[in-house]
């Protein structure tokens, strides 16, 4: 596809400071799209509980740190022993090469952190962010589809899309492979409209986050079958990804919290 949107030559007077050539990778510009669009969209949301535009982008800056942290952290522990191996090849993975779920269980505990210390209901917010997360995730994916990364398995499908591009980071080039990032994209649509359509209809603070996140696992899961990236790691002898590990454990997690916050619901109800 599209892994660099624009190069633009730098001044001859800066080129000690910056490289000859300024890039816009189309994966950076689509995460900054999708943070300002998820911005705007919790700003809004949030109003009733009295967060602002400076406490959000407080929550944004933290938030941002701790998904780099665990999605780079995560990147690097699915194949430990090559870094291990060759350290020399540390700094080239530190441009690109996340993990959703790092970032995803970096950045949980980081807002729930932050909410509590600024006083704010923290399953509310939650629910809110049942609606920004597959927004920012869906830009992201969008993001991986024109860089090439996150694909799919060589395929013979009508459906296979093909990475010609001499700057992608696909592992096949000129061969079709499952658009996997779309698919990841369709079970974050579906996430979406399914949250919407719930929202008034919410039996607890907290459940559409629940949700949110129990149909990623399910849908990610399923996707993982597609993946043609198999420097991701797998489990159990190649039974499990890592991700399809990560999702039974978010989903038994749940599962759990489900219980004890619907417990918790029906007894201040009930008092």
């Amino acid at each position: 596809m599209f892994p660099k949107l624009l190069s633009v030559p730098v001044p001859d007077f800066l080129q000690g400071i910056f490289p000859s050539t300024f890039t816009i990778h189309s994966y950076g510009l689509m995460i900054a799209l999708g943070v300002i669009v998820s911005f705007y969209v919790i700003l809004n949301l949030s109003k009733h509980l009295g967060i602002n535009s400076e406490q959000l982008s407080e929550l944004f800056v933290w938030s941002i740190v701790s998904a780099f942290v665990g999605g780079k952290l995560f990147f690097f522990l699915e194949d430990i022993q090559k870094y291990i191996a060759n350290p020399d090849l540390i700094g080239g993975a530190m441009r690109g090469g996340f993990v959703f779920y790092g970032s995803l269980l970096f950045t949980i505990p980081t807002i729930i952190f932050w909410l509590r210390k600024k006083n704010i209901m923290v399953r509310p917010f939650l629910d809110i962010l049942a609606i920004a997360g597959p927004i920012l995730h869906s830009f992201g994916r969008v993001g991986c589809f024109l860089a090439g990364c996150c694909h799919g398995k060589v395929c013979d499908s009508w459906i296979g899309v093909t990475f010609s591009h001499p700057d992608t980071l696909a592992d096949f080039k000129n061969v079709p492979l499952y658009p996997t990032q779309l698919f990841d994209i369709g079970v974050n649509m579906v996430i979406l409209l399914t949250i919407i359509f719930l929202r008034n209809k919410k039996q607890f603070e907290g459940q559409l986050f629940l949700i949110y996140l129990m149909i990623y696992a399910v849908g990610r899961s399923i996707v993982e079958n597609y993946r043609g990236d198999d420097a991701r790691g797998f489990l159990f002898d190649g039974l499990l990804s890592h991700s399809q590990f990560i999702a039974i454990v978010i989903i038994l997690a749940c599962g759990f919290v489900w219980r004890k916050w619907r417990k918790n619901t029906m007894m201040q109800d009930l008092s």
